[in-house]
């Protein structure tokens, strides 16, 4: 069972463990209940948390706006938001939205 990440209404929230100055992008591995995260931007100025909303606009196919730091700011571990993701990767489902009547 997954539980790095989770459906709301209008989103999916995602638990990351970020790895800043990786020698690439990538999903790395599920980590308990976290995704490992690699980027190549440094944990300065705020540039790791920038290029992690790039590099995840770009996975999920949405704009950056639609992407949302809701906590984690200055840490490696960090909970994010994606609005209404186009595009998941494999390791993430789509909820299932048959209802039992």
């Amino acid at each position: 069972m997954t539980n790095f990440y989770q459906w709301q209404d209008d989103g999916l929230v995602l638990n990351i463990k970020v790895q800043p100055k990786a020698s690439r992008d990538e999903l790395a591995e599920i980590m308990g209940e976290y995704l490992k995260v690699r980027i190549t931007a440094p944990p300065v100025d705020g540039k790791a948390n920038q290029h992690l909303i790039h590099f995840l606009a770009k996975i999920f196919k949405v704009a950056k706006s639609d992407i949302e730091l809701l906590s984690g700011e200055t840490g490696r571990l960090k909970r994010i938001k994606v609005l209404s993701p186009r595009q998941l990767p494999a390791c993430i489902k789509k909820p299932n939205l048959a209802r039992s009547i």
